[in-house]
């Protein structure tokens, strides 16, 4: 009788008022889905991390790019981070020289800036995106197989 009466009124209302055990939890690890192939040249996948959370005010992809892979050239409506997890990128954003990106490095792009970015010609590339969502990606120009690999051939002399 005494352990029911203890129950009844110590550990109940522990149980209704103790948090919901379910938690929304994503992994950066999974490979997500391939995207489909439009605004880039070769193979990407793709995983959404935090879509439009309105407490946050952001978004983070995980992406994907296989060597020989790129992105056209585009611009967002806030700034990006790209935050490179694994493998070679190349970044060039317009009337600025490209660079490589390594494993570790992190760059920031302003708001409506014109950029592109890929997994270099050699190497597969994973990054984490940081960006707003209230606005679509602008797609600016398309990046052409010629222009891409002009730039490998630029940067593999440096």
């Amino acid at each position: 009788m005494k352990n029911s009466i203890f129950t009844l009124f110590v550990l109940t209302p522990l149980f209704l008022f103790a948090q919901d055990p379910q938690y929304a939890i994503f992994s950066y690890q999974t490979t997500g889905m391939k995207a489909p192939n439009t605004h880039y040249i070769g193979e990407a996948w793709l995983n959404t991390i935090i879509n439009n959370d309105r407490d946050l005010g952001y978004n983070i992809t995980k992406a994907t790019f296989k060597a020989n892979s790129t992105l056209d050239w585009h611009k967002h409506g806030s700034a990006q981070v790209l935050i490179i997890l694994d493998g070679e990128a190349y970044y060039q954003e317009r009337g600025k020289e490209p660079i490589i990106l390594k494993e570790g490095d992190i760059i920031k792009c302003e708001k409506n800036i014109e950029h592109w970015h890929s997994s270099t010609k050699n190497r597969d590339v994973t990054y984490l995106a940081l960006y707003g969502g209230e606005q679509p990606t602008t797609w600016t120009e398309l990046l052409t197989q010629q222009y891409y690999d002009s730039v490998a051939e630029k940067l593999k002399k440096n």
